[in-house]
């Protein structure tokens, strides 16, 4: 009768024999609160050397597809960009060199290359910027002409939205130490006139756009004029600019900043009664983009420093509660049913830690949301460095299935410039701060 219950205990457990049951972990033979976690990807395995790893085969595969030449259009000879003549276009590669992401990129790499002391980083940015003022000198004095209409660089020439001159004007201005300052200056010029003096805004001077519909706010669009117009006061010592840096923050958060939640809505109708309150991935990390490059620049007796940092600290706590549990954020931040997406949290990534870094937070609190997200975004970069997971560029929608369905490419270029960025700002952490795991989870330690 025994020997036929344990036969019948046995059938129940499957192949598990009462040996090996008594064997098995439990709560009196283990400590379970030890038990090593089954992550989705390296947890607390983060060092300088394997940040650097990473963002290098980032650069190796960006400085192949994006050659720095002009060429013949009829011909496709190569051509003089100091004087490439009436027919010139780019010669083709992945991504386009003057685009907003790609103001973003350039900045990445600068800033991967002050951390780590490896110029090949800088070497990509001012090979490139100096390359497209050689092209706007040259095409800039055919004023007027169809020649300067249909140039390769119209848009650096004659703006046209902020998307145009904001980023790219950003770059430039932290190029120009070791760059080209003759040909760079008057690209900057040009463009800080566009966003200054040129650009649509609302009667109280906030800056909009006439689409979707008339008098629209897009939250993207604090981040494509505030950190240009700060780093041009950073660059002139003139005050007028960092109180404009600072208007536009304070009346884009009135009107956009979701104080329940403390995060960002996408988008502001001056005639909507209600407002749609979708809350935009990397719409809010331009928006803390923006405000982290601000607090970077902002003298520290400015009048409005303290609204600004409390803002940002708010938004911090409001991206922290709404971080996956693989450490990416989602598409639409307060709506987990929509897709991991890579850009948001890569902006994320580099706002907060730079934070950290700057002490505008605590390293011990938000250190470890910090470096979870960077593995998580460790995981996006492909063997030959391409970055995987993010959104195409998104306009404003006023439903949730344009957010939920937006598509996500590999060519989508505005993962690049966050991701060198955010590997930037945490390999200044590890260098500054040490980490260890405690009872499984990761703890950044008291020097």
């Amino acid at each position: 009768m025994i020997k036929l219950r344990r036969t019948l205990f046995a059938g129940m457990l499957g192949v598990v024999s009462i040996g090996q049951l008594a064997a098995q972990v439990n709560d009196s033979n283990t400590p379970l609160h030890l038990l090593q976690p089954d992550y989705p990807h390296a947890y607390g395995k983060a060092d300088v050397k394997s940040v650097k790893a990473d963002l290098d085969r980032i650069l190796a595969y960006l400085d192949t597809v994006t050659p720095v030449q002009v060429l013949d259009k009829t011909s496709g000879k190569q051509l003089d960009p100091a004087a490439p003549g009436n027919n010139a276009v780019f010669a083709k590669g992945d991504y386009r060199l003057f685009s907003y992401e790609w103001g973003v990129t350039y900045s990445g790499m600068l800033a991967v290359s002050a951390v780590s002391g490896d110029k090949r980083y800088a070497d990509y940015t001012r090979k490139r910027v100096d390359f497209l003022a050689a092209l706007a000198a040259y095409y800039r004095d055919k004023t007027g002409t169809e020649v300067q209409k249909n140039s390769p660089v119209a848009s650096l020439l004659h703006p046209h939205a902020l998307d145009d001159a904001g980023a790219l004007c950003m770059a430039m201005i932290k190029a120009l130490q070791g760059g080209n300052e003759k040909q760079l200056r008057p690209v900057i010029g040009n463009f800080i006139d566009f966003i200054m003096n040129k650009e649509y805004r609302l009667p109280d001077g906030t800056f909009a756009r006439n689409r979707p519909l008339k008098n629209t706010v897009w939250l993207d669009d604090m981040f494509m004029s505030v950190p240009a117009i700060a780093y041009m006061g950073k660059l002139t010592g003139e005050q007028k600019y960092f109180d404009e840096a600072t208007r536009q923050v304070k009346q884009f958060s009135k009107r956009m900043f979701d104080t329940q939640k403390n995060i960002f809505m996408h988008g502001w109708l001056e005639e909507a009664a209600v407002q749609p309150k979708y809350h935009w991935g990397r719409a809010n990390g331009w928006a803390i983009m923006a405000i982290t490059e601000l607090l970077s620049l902002l003298p520290e007796d400015h009048k409005d420093r303290p609204e600004i940092i409390e803002l940002y600290r708010r938004h911090v706590q409001g991206l922290a509660a709404l971080q996956s549990g693989q450490g990416f954020w989602h598409q639409l931040l307060d709506r987990s049913d929509t897709y991991l997406e890579t850009s948001a949290t890569a902006i994320f990534t580099y706002s907060i830690t730079r934070g950290i870094n700057e002490g505008w937070l605590d390293y011990e609190a938000f250190g470890p949301m910090v470096l979870l997200a960077w593995e998580a975004l460790s995981t996006r970069i492909t063997p030959e460095g391409q970055i995987t997971g993010t959104c195409v560029g998104t306009g404003m929608g006023f439903d949730p299935a344009f957010y939920y369905y937006r598509p996500v490419n590999r060519f989508a270029a505005h993962s690049y410039g966050p991701m060198l960025l955010a590997g930037a700002e945490i390999m200044k952490l590890l260098n500054n701060h040490k980490y260890g795991i405690n009872e499984t989870a990761v703890q950044f330690i008291q020097k």
